[in-house]
């Protein structure tokens, strides 16, 4: 393997929304002999933190069958979209798949048949696959992903329009990827609904594949649950109090409309239904996400300034 290490700022012009200089350090691997790769596979992570994740994502990836691809690392920056964008600055693949570190694939010939279909489909611009909770889950893991919406998305049949399409596993043509100004680097939280926005703007199709899957796993522990609902409601806050213009709304399954923006009366009172409505289903593990979420973004709201993130 050839491997070049780059550590520092990384040049990327063609990002809408910038956000300082790369952080942290950025390995490319590309296999021997291989001039010019068809796919770069981008990886984010915090490295030493995610060293239970990613050795087996990494093992899955030499297992595939398609080999005319590179890996680029990007490890301790903690901005996912300013992360990714600089591992497509150095890209040299026509087309790139995001992973995220702790993806399990669902078999070996993934990347093969993720290609073929969208070299295949030119108006797609961004693919994703299914997420299914693997056999050997444990009784957490089952119930956090039976209760909480977006954390399976089913296999389907046929391609297929889909909000479910997400970096965990995603590929994206890279004449596309610069066309729409690559990943939000402004915003911690809400990269995916905004890129597929733009690729849909730009007018390709954001699709799920048929028959082809991962496995993208919850927090393992309660303590890591906690941290990362605390997170992510936090993290919701700050987009919402300083770039409100980048919130978008989620469906929830293959095939809803992406509908507008809802006002913060009817926000609120959706998001108290859901609390009810977690409540008396029994749904404990969907319940404390709810309510984690809402603290965090409490917290977040009244404490976090703009130069805080």
């Amino acid at each position: 393997m050839l491997v070049k290490n780059i550590i520092g700022n990384v040049e990327r012009p063609f990002v809408k929304y910038p956000n300082g200089e790369a952080a942290g350090r950025i390995e490319i691997q590309r296999p021997e002999g291989l001039t010019t790769p068809s796919v770069s596979i981008i990886i984010p992570t915090m490295g030493v933190a995610r060293e239970e994740f990613l050795p087996g994502l990494l093992e899955q990836i030499e297992r595939q069958t398609f080999r005319e691809y590179e890996v680029i690392l990007i490890a301790g920056d903690p901005r996912q979209g300013r992360a990714i964008n600089c591992g497509a600055a150095l890209a040299a693949g026509r087309y790139l798949l995001t992973l995220d570190d702790d993806t399990r694939l669902g078999s070996d010939d993934l990347l093969e048949k993720m290609l073929t279909i969208v070299v295949a489909h030119p108006e797609i611009g961004m693919a994703g696959v299914a997420n299914l909770v693997p056999a050997d889950a444990s009784w957490f893991t089952r119930r956090i992903m039976g209760e909480l919406p977006r954390r399976t998305a089913p296999l389907v049949t046929e391609i297929t329009e889909s909000d479910l399409a997400e970096h965990p596993c995603a590929m994206i043509p890279r004449a596309v990827f610069y066309q729409v100004g690559g990943e939000n680097e402004l915003i911690p939280r809400g990269l995916d609904p905004y890129l597929r926005r733009e690729i849909r703007r730009a007018g390709y199709q954001v699709v799920v594949l048929p028959g082809l899957f991962i496995h993208h796993l919850p927090p393992r522990t309660w303590r890591k649950f906690v941290r990362q609902f605390y997170r992510n409601g936090k993290m919701a806050a700050y987009v919402n109090k300083f770039y409100p213009e980048f919130v978008v709304e989620l469906p929830t399954e293959h095939g809803q409309t992406v509908g507008e923006k809802r006002s913060l009366i009817r926000r609120v009172f959706s998001y108290i239904l859901r609390l009810i409505s977690a409540l008396f289903r029994g749904k404990i593990f969907y319940l404390s996400s709810l309510t984690l979420y809402l603290f965090g973004y409490l917290v977040g709201y009244l404490t976090l300034n703009k130069d805080d993130v």
